[in-house]
């Protein structure tokens, strides 16, 4: 080709109307009508050895009253509460109907069922890198419902694995632009673990707009499961309890120290004694050393002075 082939333009998606239908019930009336017809029809039949002109009048009478029967009960369907159904006559899309009862349309018409109601997908556990390449466990918590027939139905092939497909990749997506635990990673400040609210409205986010060419309004999503992978599993849980012990240690140590603090200023205060530097030294220290060990400290008597 000597010129660049032009872009196709996007296809259009598809848009749900709805559609007023016959009501069921005097329609099955009218039905039932033609078979009482036709019936009676048969029934006044003149015996085959009896000549009589209308006898042919009758037979054609009851062949049409069973074939008006016969095109007439197919058109019949019914909706239940939060089901609709779509229809489509010789391959255009006629309308949705949402509205609960018994209905009729034209019997050639095909009329697909598209559920309202709210789904719930439990996705399963994959396993996935996260921002900082640790591989961890993951699943999540959809719930969905459709929010537009006609896009569900025309745009996507089979809108209940175009949802599960779409969650999936959005998890994955989730997962790897997050560390695992807070403080793992200066560029991001949320954690799958520590920002459970903030991971969930992303994850809703993300995949509402994944799954809006498919007509599908996106309820809640949350984790339901996070873990590191087992492979890796034991060393990061002896990390987090060396964190856990830093951080108690740096706690005792900040309490020990405005308690010696403390002690000092009500000693100076009160004028119990006079403490030169080489004994206010000594005194921190060992005030340090009962306050800061894991153990009850075994007390020295001193008989002497520090000078000798």
């Amino acid at each position: 080709m000597t010129a660049p082939q032009a872009r196709r333009a996007p296809v259009a998606p598809s848009e749900e109307r709805t559609i007023r239908t016959a009501p069921g019930i005097p329609m099955l009336v009218l039905a039932a009508g033609f078979l009482a017809a036709a019936i009676a029809s048969f029934a006044t039949i003149a015996p085959p050895d009896h000549v009589s002109t209308t006898r042919w009048v009758h037979v054609v009478g009851g062949i049409l009253g069973l074939l008006a029967f016969a095109l007439t009960v197919p058109g019949f369907f019914t909706v239940a509460p939060n089901l609709s159904r779509v229809l489509v006559l010789f391959g255009r899309y006629r309308g949705t109907v949402r509205q609960a009862g018994i209905w009729w349309t034209n019997p050639f018409t095909l009329k697909g069922k598209v559920s309202l109601r709210a789904h719930t997908l439990n996705g399963q556990k994959i396993k996935v890198n996260d921002l900082l390449g640790n591989p961890i466990e993951i699943a999540a918590v959809v719930v969905w419902r459709v929010r537009d027939t006609a896009q569900a139905s025309f745009d996507v092939e089979q809108y209940v694995s175009f949802v599960e497909t779409q969650a999936e990749s959005a998890v994955r997506t989730l997962a790897s632009s997050h560390p695992y635990d807070l403080g793992q990673s200066q560029e991001v400040q949320t954690s799958l673990r520590g920002s459970r609210d903030e991971v969930a409205a992303e994850l809703q986010t993300a995949l509402q707009d994944r799954l809006e060419r498919g007509g599908i309004e996106v309820l809640e999503a949350r984790l339901s499961h996070l873990a590191y992978a087992p492979e890796i599993a034991s060393a990061m849980l002896q990390r987090q309890q060396a964190s856990a012990v830093i951080a108690a240690r740096s706690m005792i140590v900040d309490g020990a120290v405005g308690m010696v603090e403390h002690a000092l200023q009500l000693l100076s205060q009160k004028k119990v004694l006079e403490l030169d530097e080489e004994r206010r030294a000594q005194m921190v220290s060992n005030l340090l050393v009962v306050l800061c060990s894991h153990q009850a400290p075994t007390p020295v008597l001193n008989t002497g002075t520090l000078y000798g």
